[in-house]
This record gives structure tokens, C-alpha cells and sequence, in this order.
């Protein structure tokens, strides 16, 4: 199978909607990262998402739709999942809701629950709109491996075993979805920190937010994505630090959260996230970072946390700490 990129023209958009309405695949972008789509409401197409990511599948899908009509048709809602959607959507944060029956088990891992988002992404949005199915999409890279962020991205991960790779530009955010459990709209879960962060959580939900470390055995079924012990993980072993030690060893990769003089010339092994010292810049580059320093050959790779302080210290530690997971 040849593996084609296309460019976001209309015409494109209703040849790529038409190769999702038979049942095959296609990379998408969003402002999270590119995800892997199939039509929602084909079962047999869901299940080559599966396939092509080596994904096991009690790891259940993210379904993204382009209208709340549309997610009306797929969950049982309630009124905190309306305060939420009105102040979060279209965007990076991801709703755990009661199925309805007509929701596949292939796309839940045959859970009761679906988790459901509307992605803000423009280009992605018009395929939605264009297509007029919900798509279950996670990212689009080998199951385990660091997502993507770039159309070159998801073809050096995927080339070969998708037919197609809509172009979007680099996504704008660089880590995944937020994920909240809110069957009980009274006591929200955060299951996966991401996109929105929890600060901003607290404003619509206040105290009755509660945080969980989430890390489910092999074999058993998420509730969710992203809540293996071990994911989003380079192949080199990776090595994590408060705080670096004064010898760097010159053999290994040293990833910097900040540096105070950003502009200082740092040897080849070196990098940093943040150059600016905001975690919302080190979430945007984390993944492409990591994917470069991967491809250098090093025996291992050292990489400092965030700042507790910084309001994306959850989000992109949380990613680190399972990349890091032996």
C-alpha cells in the first residue's frame, strides 16, 4: 500500500471523506496531534485502526465529532458535560459519558462508556463536516510510540499501512486531549491530564474536580487512552531529573526544561523545551524534540521535569514519567 500525502483543498476533502465512507483510514490533523481516523459508525473499519497501529483493543477510541448533535447521538448527557462543552469545545478536552447502544464495542473495548471530542482544528473540522459520521481516531503512530505532531510524523510511523495523510501543518498544542470522566456529573475524574489544563478545569468544576493517577494492567480495558504505565515512549531508554547534575555526561542527550541564558550555544547532545520557561512552549515541542534526540543514536536520554509550579507540570510530566516506565 502506498501511502500518500494530501493537501487540505476541497477537492481532497471530499476524496478523503469518500475513502473514510468505504471503510478504509485516514491521518488527520488536529490541534492536539494528527490522529488515525475511521468512519465511527463501521465497525470493520474501527477495527483497522487496530490493525495498522498494532494497538491492543482493550485500548478504547476517542470518537470526534464535528456538532453537539452529533455527540448527542453517541452519549447520555448531563449538565456538567453541557458546562463543559460550552466553555472547552471545539477543543483539546475529551468527555467520558455513558454509551448509547448504537456506539460500537470495538470503539469503547466494550465498555459501557464512550469517551467523545470536538477538536478545533480547522482543516480537520471540514472533514468532519464534509464526511457527516462521527470518527474514532487516536493518535496516529505505532501503538507506544511518542505521537505525532507532523504529517512526517505519521508517514515515518505509518508509511505503508494507511492509504492516506491529510495535511495540516504542524499541530499547534503538541500533546493529547484532557480526559474527564463525567458519567457522574458531581464528581468529575481527570483520567488523562492534556490540553486543558486543571487549572482551567477548576474554574467550571471548583473543588468537586478530583485527579487520579491512572494506570491500568496490561490486558484489562481503559476506561480511556493514555493511562498505560508505559507509553508514549521513544525507544531509548529515557532517564528522568528534577534538576540535572553539574557533569553532563557527553555520550547521553540531556533534554533542559529552561536554561536561564536560552541563547547560549549548547553542545549537539543538549537541547531545551521551554527557551522561554512556559510549559505551554514545552508541550508544543516536546514530542518532535524527543523524536529527534531518538533518532541520534545516544544509549540513553536525560530529561528534566517541569516546574510543579507551571500549570502544564501534570501534563507533560505525565507523559515523561510514562515514557520513562521501564
Amino acid at each position: 500500500m502506498k501511502t500518500r500525502i494530501y493537501r487540505p483543498t476541497p477537492v481532497n476533502l471530499k476524496r478523503l471523506a469518500a475513502v473514510l465512507k468505504r471503510g478504509d483510514l485516514v491521518a488527520v490533523p488536529t490541534e492536539t496531534v494528527y490522529g488515525l481516523a475511521a468512519d465511527a459508525t463501521n465497525q470493520s473499519a474501527c477495527k483497522k485502526i487496530f490493525t495498522a497501529k498494532n494497538r491492543p483493543s482493550e485500548d478504547p477510541l476517542i470518537v470526534h465529532v464535528h456538532s453537539l448533535e452529533q455527540a448527542h447521538g453517541l452519549a447520555q448527557w448531563n449538565e456538567t458535560a453541557h458546562q463543559l462543552a460550552d466553555r472547552f469545545w471545539p477543543g483539546p478536552l475529551t468527555l467520558v459519558l455513558p454509551k448509547k447502544a448504537s456506539v460500537s464495542d470495538v470503539i469503547t473495548a466494550g465498555l459501557d462508556s464512550v469517551a467523545i471530542r470536538m477538536p478545533s482544528h480547522p482543516v480537520f473540522r471540514s472533514l468532519l463536516q464534509t464526511v457527516k459520521v462521527p470518527l474514532a481516531a487516536p493518535s496516529a503512530n505505532p501503538f507506544g510510540y511518542m505521537s505525532p505532531t507532523s504529517s512526517a510524523h505519521v508517514k515515518s510511523g505509518l508509511d505503508g499501512k494507511i492509504p492516506a495523510i491529510l495535511e495540516g501543518g504542524q499541530s499547534a498544542i503538541g500533546v493529547e486531549s484532557t480526559i474527564l470522566d463525567i458519567r457522574n456529573g458531581e464528581s468529575p475524574v481527570l483520567l488523562r491530564p492534556g490540553g486543558v489544563t486543571s487549572t482551567e478545569l477548576r474554574k467550571i468544576l471548583g473543588d468537586s474536580l478530583r485527579l487520579t493517577k491512572s494506570v491500568i494492567p496490561e490486558g484489562e480495558a481503559a476506561i480511556a487512552p493514555g493511562m498505560l504505565k508505559r507509553h508514549y515512549s521513544p525507544k531509548t531508554s529515557v532517564t528522568l531529573y528534577r534538576s540535572f547534575p553539574a557533569e553532563l555526561s557527553e555520550q547521553e542527550a540531556w533534554i533542559h526544561f529552561h536554561l536561564r541564558d536560552s541563547l547560549q550555544a549548547l553542545p549537539t547532545n543538549q537541547c531545551v523545551l521551554a527557551p522561554d520557561n512556559q510549559g505551554r512552549t514545552a508541550a508544543n515541542r516536546l514530542f518532535s524534540i524527543l523524536r529527534a534526540v531518538d533518532s541520534g543514536g545516544y544509549p540513553r536520554i536525560n530529561i528534566q521535569l517541569v516546574p510543579e509550579t507551571d500549570a502544564w507540570a501534570d501534563t507533560i510530566n505525565d507523559r515523561l514519567q510514562r515514557a520513562a516506565a521501564r
